[in-house]
């Protein structure tokens, strides 16, 4: 990473390491918020030398950041690096962990296209091999598909407006941390930019989608949020989702809701035989996670199969305009899903992507 001239405050990343973060599990602090913002700014700047990075974001790792520090961070990739373009719709915000899945197929596309069909407009986002696990994404199904990922930021908001469902690509519209890719290559592990990208938030839109592993990180990332001084995300719907992406398990699922008008954080659980869906995880694994998921999105959008993956995508569907709150419940969601693929709106929001 090139050497920058530009001034900083006192914190250099080596002196953060060796007083503050990485002086081991049990004597490790917390950075300030002033302290976390500097050593961001230092990092997009491309101040530190890669083995100080590297030491520094394994450290980071180790002794956990908390809301306050993430929130730091975002605020400096908004100010320094996001490049939003904002559509006149208002779009559920879909941030999956970019660097994708290896195993299950990847069913956010055709559940935001159903989505969008339905009503509800849905923006999604990604990078192109993201580390660490430089898997499948949203980017690699689009392309399978023959829809153009390769946009402007403003592209992308257009294409939001005139289909009801767009792509940002993190080079595009969020450069800077595009630009530390080999660095996060190096890592082999994952770093806190894995967790602040997918609230990068490039449309501007008033609800987010995610997803996490463990109940206690969706609560860190709504305090994240509310922490934020740029994030203005009024409501965020989260899921225990497959393979850490914003897809619903089969089986149990547990959900977070935050909504920021009366300031509650709830949880609650979902299991999909309730919505008459027998299914299991091995059910909706595929051999090659970008080109099955792709077909299998057309042929679900298509009215072609009546099958878990057809359940699954009405379901993640639902879910989208559920957290849009363009329904109460949902049943509702799963009703006006399984309507927009029977009439054909579905798969005719499909056809305007590929010709845009």
């Amino acid at each position: 990473m090139a050497q920058t001239t530009r001034e900083f405050g006192e914190w250099p990343l080596k002196r953060l390491m060796t007083e503050v973060v990485g002086t081991g599990t049990k004597s490790s602090e917390d950075m300030s918020r002033e302290q976390a913002r500097e050593a961001f700014e230092r990092i997009l700047a491309g101040e530190p030398d890669p083995t100080t990075l590297g030491a520094f974001w394994l450290a980071n790792r180790w002794k956990h950041n908390n809301a306050e520090e993430l929130s730091a961070f975002t605020d400096v990739m908004l100010e320094e690096g996001v490049v939003s373009a904002e559509p006149d719709c208002d779009p559920v915000d879909c941030g999956a962990n970019y660097d994708g899945k290896h195993t299950s197929a990847i069913l956010g596309v055709g559940a935001g296209v159903v989505a969008a069909a339905a009503g509800t407009p849905v923006v999604v986002h990604s990078g192109d091999r993201v580390p660490t696990q430089k898997e499948t994404a949203y980017k690699h199904v689009l392309d399978e598909l023959g829809v153009r990922t390769e946009l402007e930021p403003a592209e992308s908001a257009d294409m939001v407006d005139e289909t009801g469902f767009g792509f940002y690509y993190q080079p595009e519209f969020n450069p800077p941390v595009d630009s530390l890719y080999d660095r996060r290559d190096q890592m082999g592990v994952r770093t806190f930019v894995n967790t602040i990208e997918t609230v990068a938030n490039p449309a501007n839109a008033d609800v987010h989608l995610g997803s996490f592993y463990h109940l206690a990180f969706a609560k860190k990332m709504t305090d994240l949020i509310k922490g934020s001084e740029h994030l203005e995300y009024s409501r965020v719907i989260m899921f225990q989702g497959m393979e850490g992406y914003d897809d619903i398990r089969p089986g149990y699922t547990k959900v977070a809701e935050w909504d920021e008008a009366d300031g509650t954080f709830e949880d609650f659980e979902i299991e999909t035989a309730e919505y008459g869906m027998e299914m299991e995880g091995d059910d909706l694994a595929v051999e090659d996670v970008q080109v099955d998921s792709a077909r299998l999105t057309e042929e679900v959008l298509a009215g072609e199969r009546d099958d878990h993956f057809a359940d699954a995508i009405a379901l993640n569907g639902a879910f989208r305009i559920y957290a849009r709150g363009d329904v109460d419940s949902l049943e509702d969601g799963l009703e006006a899903a399984r309507a927009a693929i029977s009439d054909g709106s579905a798969q005719a929001v499909l056809e305007d992507l590929q010709s845009f």
